[in-house]
């Protein structure tokens, strides 16, 4: 019981102190990671020694990264990705060739053994995706084209990790049969679980969740469990291979990232992505402070004036590597620059690989402690320069543009302008969809009802499956840039946050409550539908209509007219003069 509550305790002061410096760093405009880390040399050894490292922290260290990951996987729909995949292969493997060569000759300069500066060349040359996917997602930048470039790069390079993970775990081998099997093995395995998740997004998933997608909580458990049995399957594959005989490694990141992406190529991920956000940075948070609550003083300074010339010498290289491989490739001059200054730092992946050599009686612990050093200085500079990339290309672009090939990547996917956004397919908005459709030329429906977007998709639609109060689901509509926009959600936050998003569309929104019609009116809808006053001012012509002396037959002809659109089972009407039975004619 008293180590229980002493875990607690420990648990209780990381989240504090975490909090805490997040908070002060969110004041103070800087960036959470860097408060995240020097909470953990903070409450560590190296200066308070009010926590220790324990099987808690580490497995809610793991579990962040390991979100991190689902989070990504849910993000990454094959059809959005695939136009870039193969500049992606083309520029990881140079890359990390490139970066493992000088690497490995910084560190032979700098006086380390031929072995020792082996394995620091392939512990530097990965860039950390716990702090370019957090910036990312913070920044709003993860589905622009440079974050695809440098999400697709480090999945790449999770995967040689995983492998060079393996291969290291296995401790020395006798000779490179045993290193050969390892790696056939492992390759197998990445390959076997891919196929199960991309299965499973094709035949399984979209059962489940069909059934029940309308329900959030369920919706958001079921998830949930998807990753934990990946992460599961992942940990403890030596279960399944102990039978065969066999022996690999398989990180639960790899596992929960291919969960994600099961789930990310179902209509139902964007939802999902706002709910897993707030988890995600509860452990990423833990991982950060985890990270330097592992130092050991004498072991973090036995090299620290190497590690700051390495770090000083590895972040330029790695910039100008990406910039002439993404140049190469033909993105243009922004992409280039933003998709390079992002993957400057070495990856806490780095940390991992000098730790398990160390456990596998390659390197000794100062070593570790150099490269535990380096990846937290890297990464630690790096969030500057990606928190303010956008302003340093502005204040280099005369200079870049020397170097840049000029050319310009066509593969890009077109993104909605110009468009219409319809919140909501009811009643309301079907009426409207085909007229709108008639005058522009993308038309793109959000709603939360599994029907309707089978129905909508059917009829050739673009949908978007979630709840529009989500900031992701309007980032991925492209509200900004809409050119119309109609919402037949009598929900005043939804239509409030329709009002705050547009920037010079048409706005059409629906209300039940006069003080909601004028509220919406001064937030500058254009004009707000009232539906029972509606009715009620038709249901006055109807009424004139019929009191006038020739108007009767016409007003049973037009009730007939109505009486049949509302009993067709067609998802829209064929012919628009249908529509409200005309009386003023």
């Amino acid at each position: 019981m008293i180590s229980e509550a002493a875990l607690t305790v420990d648990l209780a002061i990381i989240i504090f102190g975490a909090t805490l410096a997040g908070f002060l760093a969110k004041q103070t405009g800087q960036p959470t990671i860097i408060a995240y880390i020097l909470a953990g040399v903070v409450l560590g050894p190296t200066v308070l020694n009010l926590v220790e490292v324990s099987e808690l922290t580490e497995l809610l260290s793991n579990l962040g990264l390991a979100f991190l990951l689902f989070l990504l996987g849910i993000k990454m729909r094959l059809e959005d990705v695939q136009h870039i995949l193969s500049p992606i292969v083309r520029i990881s493997l140079p890359q990390m060739a490139a970066i493992f060569l000088a690497g490995l000759g910084v560190a032979f300069a700098l006086g380390f053994s031929l072995l020792e500066s082996f394995l620091i060349g392939l512990a530097v040359m990965y860039s950390s995706t716990a702090v370019v996917i957090k910036m990312l997602t913070d920044k709003d930048e993860a589905t622009s084209l440079h974050g695809k470039i440098d999400v697709g790069v480090l999945l790449v390079q999770d995967i040689v990790v995983v492998i060079i993970l393996a291969v290291l775990a296995a401790g020395q081998p006798d000779d490179l049969t045993e290193v050969a099997t390892t790696l056939a093995v492992v390759l197998v395995l990445v390959a076997l679980v891919t196929i199960a998740a991309i299965g499973a997004s094709q035949s399984i998933l979209p059962i489940v969740f069909q059934r029940i997608a309308d329900n959030k909580e369920v919706f958001f458990l079921v998830a949930l469990s998807w990753a934990f049995l990946f992460v599961f399957i992942s940990d403890n594959i030596n279960l399944f291979l102990a039978p065969l005989g066999i022996e690999a490694y398989l990180s639960i990141e790899m596992g929960a990232f291919m969960a994600g992406l099961a789930i990310a190529q179902l209509p139902y991920s964007k939802e999902l992505q706002d709910r897993v956000n707030p988890l995600t940075d509860l452990f990423v948070m833990v991982f950060f402070v985890s990270v330097a609550l592992d130092l050991q003083a004498t072991q973090l300074l036995a090299y620290w004036q190497e590690a700051i010339i390495a770090a000083i010498v590895l972040m330029p290289i790695k910039f100008l590597a990406f910039f002439y491989l993404i140049d190469w490739q033909g993105f243009g001059l922004e992409t280039t620059f933003l998709g390079s200054i992002n993957m400057i730092q070495v990856s806490e992946f780095g940390i991992i690989v000098a730790a398990v050599a160390y456990e596998g009686g390659f390197i000794d612990a100062e070593v570790l402690g150099f490269m535990t050093l380096l990846a937290i200085f890297t990464m630690g500079v790096s969030v500057y320069f990606i928190e303010y990339n956008h302003t340093l290309f502005d204040r280099f672009r005369s200079t870049l543009a020397k170097w840049a090939s000029g050319s310009e990547f066509k593969g890009d996917k077109q993104e909605y302008s110009d468009h219409v956004v319809v919140i909501g397919y009811d009643n309301v908005t079907k009426n409207a969809l085909p007229l709108l459709a008639d005058q522009y030329e993308d038309v793109v429906v959000i709603d939360r009802t599994v029907e309707h977007i089978e129905t909508l998709e059917q009829e050739g639609y673009d949908t978007i499956y979630g709840d529009f109060r989500n900031d992701t689901i309007r980032k991925d509509a492209a509200v900004k840039k809409a050119k119309f926009a109609i919402s037949s959600s009598v929900e005043p936050a939804v239509n409030k946050a329709l009002l705050r998003e547009v920037d010079d569309a048409t706005v059409f929104v629906e209300a039940e409550r006069v003080e909601d019609a004028h509220d919406l009116y001064d937030r500058g809808a254009h004009c707000v539908i009232m539906t029972p006053y509606l009715a009620a001012d038709r249901l006055t012509q109807y009424l004139r209509a019929y009191l006038e002396e020739d108007g009767r037959e016409e007003i049973v002809e037009r009730a007939r007219t109505d009486i049949e659109l509302l009993k067709t089972s067609r998802p829209f009407p064929t012919t628009y003069d249908q529509l409200g039975g005309n009386t003023d004619e």
